[in-house]
């Protein structure tokens, strides 16, 4: 019963960190269209994050043991899962429509099923592979992507690199060998991802605009801090905390295909924030969504699962030797 509460927590953690990033997309549009330009927009998300973790995160490492390991799991996660996978999407997007870059991010959850299976002899299982079916076709359907969309090799090119830093971080969220504290990896990451980020300014390579004109949010107008300090506390600071627990709980694998509902979330509250409907193919879309994240969930349950390691060697600890896959 312990292992099956666990992971009722990683799912709700999971479901609460997707729900955080999907309000990214409304607070940024609201300062897109007041002027600002993605890489500022991305760039104060990222930095104003990482500030706002820095006390707690530093009062946790003073209890917490830092290995090599673990700091240069930092440096891949901040360079490439926080700056990598966000500057490919947007540039992506400058060659594609918003829609096909998004599904091309979101298809680093199938380079997530091969690394575990290449890495951990985890071969996917029928339910796996008919659950992230019904899922991606869920998806095409959330995204509209029945219209037409313009298509770009470049973009496609950028969207792959998306998927590469979509799948890094949830492989490297979900690691538990020599990992800090989900607190101090979310910390770091934002930080190395501020400092590479910053780079890409500096080098010209991530075009920077902001204003001070208000933004409307709820059909009402109300300052730019307010959506800064919205993508940068809800759905930075506490999406990539949580995140990070969350995979640790349940592993790469099921912890990528819950983060669809990021999608989901994001159009909920792009209709709510910013008054876009929701059509009923949509709503199809969603529902196939979620219904093919339970299949992957369900078999996942069903998989023989062992026991602790500690309970293991208390019962014979000179004969048996168990080490607990900790990416899923």
């Amino acid at each position: 019963m312990p292992h099956r509460s666990i992971n009722n927590a990683g799912l709700a953690l999971a479901l609460l960190s997707g729900a955080t990033f999907g309000t990214s997309g409304s607070f940024a549009s609201s300062l897109l269209s007041a002027g600002w330009s993605p890489g500022a927009a991305v760039t104060a998300r990222v930095t104003i994050a990482a500030l706002l973790l820095t006390v707690p995160a530093l009062l946790q490492l003073r209890s917490a043991r830092a290995s090599a390991r673990g700091l240069g799991s930092i440096v891949l996660y901040g360079i490439l899962a926080v700056a990598g996978a966000q500057l490919c999407y947007f540039n992506a997007v400058e060659h594609l429509s918003v829609a096909v870059a998004l599904l091309l991010e979101y298809s680093g959850i199938l380079l997530v099923v091969a690394w575990m299976w290449a890495m951990h002899g985890q071969r996917p299982r029928r339910l796996t592979l008919t659950g992230g079916t019904v899922a991606l076709v869920g998806l095409i359907l959330v995204l509209d992507l029945a219209g037409a969309h313009k298509i770009d090799p470049v973009g496609i090119l950028w969207g792959l690199g998306a998927a590469i830093g979509l799948a890094v971080y949830f492989v490297v969220s979900a690691a538990t060998d020599d990992a800090l504290p989900p607190l101090v990896t979310a910390w770091g990451g934002l930080a190395v991802g501020a400092a590479a980020l910053g780079t890409a300014i500096g080098v010209g390579a991530l075009p920077v605009h902001a204003t001070r004109a208000d933004v409307t949010l709820l059909d009402q107008r109300v300052s730019w801090i307010v959506p800064i300090l919205g993508m940068s506390l809800i759905a930075a600071a506490i999406a990539y905390v949580t995140g990070i627990a969350a995979a640790r709980m349940l592993g790469a694998k099921v912890a990528s295909f819950v983060g669809l509902t990021e999608v989901l979330f994001a159009v909920a509250f792009a209709w709510l924030l910013l008054g876009q409907r929701l059509d009923a193919v949509q709503g199809a879309g969603a529902a196939l969504v979620l219904g093919g994240i339970a299949l992957v969930r369900l078999d996942e349950m069903r998989a023989p699962v062992p026991p602790p390691p500690a309970q293991v060697q208390a019962a014979s600890p000179p004969r048996v030797l168990v080490t607990a896959d900790s990416a899923g």
